[in-house]
């Protein structure tokens, strides 16, 4: 799949990690909370009270992400003794946390933010089955970043996605946020306040900054387009009030970024009118360089973030399908 990266700004800040846990047998969904690149541990325990049980029967343990359609559920843990297995992305990445016989916690390390939603324990022991549901929840400043990706149609990048696009000739030199947590910035023409002009092209990083206190932009993911994305034809130019209701009087939403960005990068849509976008920048698609009109290089071009009363712009719409 071609990749598409576009920069949102944005402001972070990290709570710590913690977990609750239900307050009976008769709740047994919890509640985890991890801030992204940290530990956690998804409580689960043997529901009975013989404390033999545990110990003197042989039994298995199985973890599983839940999924709304349980066809798509993915297997993390299978515990049976002294054989443990895990699975896919869990792989080599967690375990058991077994503080005592009848502990079944699951220890998730270097979490990202593909490992939120539902979890649930099953402890098979031949005498008692013990069922438990854990909700995890990643929380912090990529969470702001998700929200910011994702109102603009798009997800916040993979390390993956960022260095396909890095091949395709991405270079920027403001250093943004991935999903894993870690904060990094692809660079094609290697120069001075850029990493340096003596090291060669790639992806540079910062690690996994302070969660506190470091304030980043993103790096976010567009896929292909399920609507058309189109320029209104208007006789005069728009506030971005304007702009809003004229697509809506259009039958259709002012475009968000991602959808500028996957009509141009999947569909090669080339316009040299700079209009407004629903996060209130203004920005223009060029599939051809030309003069006036990104003359070296195809990309959308950034005009900036204008007074929304001005009436300079015109405006792009998508009307989905």
């Amino acid at each position: 799949m071609t990749s598409l990266l576009c920069i949102t700004m944005i402001s972070l800040t990290l709570a710590g990690s913690a977990y609750s846990m239900p307050s009976s047998p008769s709740q047994p969904t919890a509640k985890a909370f991890a801030d992204l690149g940290a530990n956690v541990t998804l409580p689960c325990r043997l529901l009975s009270k013989d404390p033999m049980i545990f110990s003197t029967i042989s039994f298995r343990v199985k973890w599983t992400k839940v999924a709304d359609d349980e066809a798509l559920n993915e297997n993390v843990l299978l515990s049976m003794g002294f054989h443990k297995k895990t699975y896919g992305s869990f792989e080599d990445r967690v375990f058991l946390q077994e503080h005592d016989s009848e502990d079944a916690s699951l220890i998730i390390t270097n979490v990202s933010m593909d490992d939120m939603g539902k979890y649930r324990c099953e402890i098979i022991d031949g005498v008692q089955d013990t069922v438990q549901d854990v909700t995890l929840e990643v929380q912090g400043g990529l969470i702001d970043a998700v929200q910011a990706c994702l109102e603009q149609n798009a997800s916040v990048a993979t390390f993956d996605q960022m260095f396909e696009a890095w091949k395709g000739g991405l270079d920027w030199c403001n250093a943004g946020w991935l999903n894993d947590g870690t904060v990094q910035y692809p660079i094609t023409k290697p120069r001075h306040n850029c990493g340096g002009t003596k090291n060669g092209p790639g992806i540079r990083s910062y690690g996994y900054p302070d969660k506190q206190i470091s304030r980043f932009d993103v790096f976010c993911y567009a896929s292909e387009l399920k609507g058309h994305f189109y320029w209104l034809v208007q006789p005069d130019r728009l506030t971005f009030d304007e702009a809003v209701q004229a697509c809506l009087d259009d039958g259709a939403e002012i475009a968000k970024v991602g959808h500028i960005y996957s009509a141009w990068k999947l569909e090669g849509y080339d316009r040299c009118d700079a209009g407004w976008l629903a996060d209130g920048s203004v920005r223009y698609p060029i599939s051809r360089p030309r003069k006036n009109c990104s003359p070296t290089e195809a990309a959308v071009r950034f005009i900036g973030f204008p007074d929304k009363k001005q009436k300079s712009y015109g405006v792009y719409c998508y009307k989905a399908e």
